[in-house]
Parts: C-alpha cells; sequence; structure tokens
C-alpha cells in the first residue's frame, strides 16, 4: 500500500524522535509503544520513530529498534528515522526502517556543534551511507534535511545560494530526496515561496519535505506559504514538542493536531482523525508528566463549521 494514497498532503509526525531527543526525560518504552499506537490509529501516514545514534549521546533514543518492529506491524504507516552517520544507518537498515533522513546543516558552525562534522566530512559520510543502502537495502529511501535553510543561531545569516548548493550536492551524492528546515524558527513565507520554488527548479521531483519550528509564531503561516508552492510533505510533532537541542534558543514544532485542522478547514485531505489524535496526547501526558503540551486546537475544539475535507470520519 501506497502510505501517499487518497491524501493530499502528508504529514509526517516527528514528534517521538524530535519531541522526545529534545526533553531531559526519557519516556518508557512501553508506553512509547502505546503512543505510536494511538498516533497510528489516528490515522497518520508516516511516523519518524526515533533517531539512530549512540545511546550515550541520547539516552531517549536507545529502544529505536523495538520501535521499528513494533510499528512495521502496521502496514498503513511508513516507518522513518533520523539517522546522523554510516554506523546509525546500518543499524537503521538492519532494524527495518522504509527511510532514513541524515541531518545535513547548511551552517558549518552548526554542523560542528550538532553531529561534530564539517562539510566535506558530511559528504563523505552521505556517500558512504549510499552506497551501503544501494548495494544491501536497495528499497529504503535516503533523504537529506537540510538544516539551518532559513538562518542559524550560530551563524546568523545562512544564503540561499548556499542552500541550493547543497541541495544539488545531495542529489548528485544519490539521495531520494532533500527536505528543507527551520531549525531555529526564522523563516518567513516570503523566504519559504522562495527557496522551495528554487529547489523544484533545481532538483525537480527529489524536492521533498518541509519541516518548520513554531518559535517565532511563523509555523503555520510558513506551511501555508509552502503549500502554495507545490509541497505536499509536512513534518509536524503532537503537541508541538521538541525542537534542536544544539540550536540555542530554539524550541517548538508547530503543532500537528493545530496543522491537521488547517489543512482539512483548507479542503486539504491528511487522512487524520482530528478526535483520536489528541486523544493520543493521553500517552504522552503518562509518559512526559510535567512537559509542557501545546497546541489550539486540543483546548477549544473544532468548531461548528468544520468538515473534513474528504468527507466524515
Amino acid at each position: 500500500m501506497n502510505h501517499k494514497n487518497n491524501i493530499d498532503i502528508l504529514i509526517s509526525e516527528v514528534g517521538p524522535r524530535d519531541g522526545l531527543q529534545s526533553v531531559s526525560a526519557t519516556m518508557p518504552t512501553d508506553l512509547k509503544l502505546k503512543w505510536l499506537s494511538a498516533l497510528a490509529d489516528s490515522g497518520l501516514r508516516e511516523i519518524e520513530i526515533g533517531s539512530f545514534v549512540s545511546p550515550k549521546l541520547l539516552p531517549q533514543m536507545a529502544d529505536a529498534t523495538t520501535l521499528v518492529a513494533h510499528m512495521r506491524q502496521r502496514p498503513e504507516v511508513f516507518v522513518t528515522a533520523l539517522v546522523p552517520n554510516l554506523k546509525g544507518a546500518q543499524a537503521a537498515f538492519d532494524a527495518g526502517v522504509q527511510k532514513i533522513t541524515m541531518p545535513i546543516s547548511v551552517s558549518e558552525p552548526h554542523s560542528l556543534s550538532n553531529i561534530r562534522k564539517t562539510h566535506q566530512q558530511v559528504y563523505d559520510e552521505v556517500r558512504a551511507v549510499i552506497a551501503l543502502r544501494n548495494e544491501h537495502f536497495p528499497h529504503i529511501e535516503v533523504e537529506a534535511g537540510l538544516s539551518t535553510v532559513f538562518g542559524c543561531t550560530i551563524q546568523g545569516v545562512v544564503h540561499e545560494d548556499d542552500v541550493i548548493r547543497m541541495a544539488l550536492t545531495m542529489a548528485e551524492l544519490g539521495v531520494d530526496e532533500v527536505g528543507l528546515a527551520d531549525t531555529v524558527g526564522y523563516a518567513n513565507p516570503t523566504q519559504v515561496r522562495s527557496l522551495f520554488t528554487r529547489l523544484r527548479n533545481e532538483i525537480g521531483a527529489k524536492a521533498g519535505s518541509a519541516h518548520f519550528h513554531n518559535t517565532r509564531g511563523q509555523g503555520l503561516a510558513n506551511v501555508v506559504a509552502a503549500l502554495e508552492v507545490g509541497v505536499t510533505t509536512i513534518d509536524a510533532s503532537q503537541g508541538g514538542i521538541g525542537g534542536c537541542p544544539y540550536a540555542p534558543g530554539a524550541s517548538g514544532n508547530i503543532v500537528t493536531e493545530d496543522l491537521v485542522y488547517l489543512l482539512e478547514s483548507m479542503g486539504l485531505r491528511t487522512g487524520v482523525d482530528i478526535d483520536k489524535l489528541v486523544a493520543a496526547r493521553e500517552w504522552l501526558v503518562k509518559g512526559l508528566p510535567g512537559e509542557p503540551l501545546y497546541g489550539f486546537i486540543p483546548d477549544a475544539g473544532v468548531g461548528k463549521n468544520f468538515q473534513y475535507a474528504g468527507g466524515a470520519r
């Protein structure tokens, strides 16, 4: 089954990775499994279950293999994971993920802070991962997730030309798609339209997802701008949890619940049932007691005039 069938916009739920790696507490595995099941039950078609990284660095992600095995029992869900290097890629491939995302910082100072690699070292790592994939795991997709594309808390301004140059390099190295991430919440809609338009013009069908943070309240405005220029996959995190632990001052992914409401009320099918999605928060509350959760829809509801884009659920 194609996980993009019968929907207009694919929401990629990144809370189990981007959210959980950003909080100091570690959510118990049994509660994570229940949360993932509840997210799948709501109709989400793609879930980033975690990161394949050293448990010494991120103990929150130590159970990634268990989570992949659990979610691969749900054929309607496309299972993805974040992978910073070749060792992580091997582990993710062996675990059975369907796609990996490699975080590629356009800002070299951020790259050194985030994964301790220069750009040249990053290229070598991507080349090695692609070679491993091509030889032994040809059906697994590899995405380059370009980060700090709209600015960086360390470097400051990040130029569009540098972003496009990095995207072209990743395409030449053999990745299947290139996504753009507003790692630190600097983006505005004009930037978003411009950069995604250039990305599509330069690499065509390999132009991928949009990942926005709501750090400065621009998240959903940036989503609308991305939709206007043809982006069809949007990352979001339940309850808006998460950010980048290596980007000072960055917090707050866009809230999945609010994103579903926005898209469906605009007539765009997501396949997600808002009531079931809001109910899935129960496991986050149990697994991360005291952690703040965000979102307007869980508090306000959808309103009497709301209709799902594809008709009643």
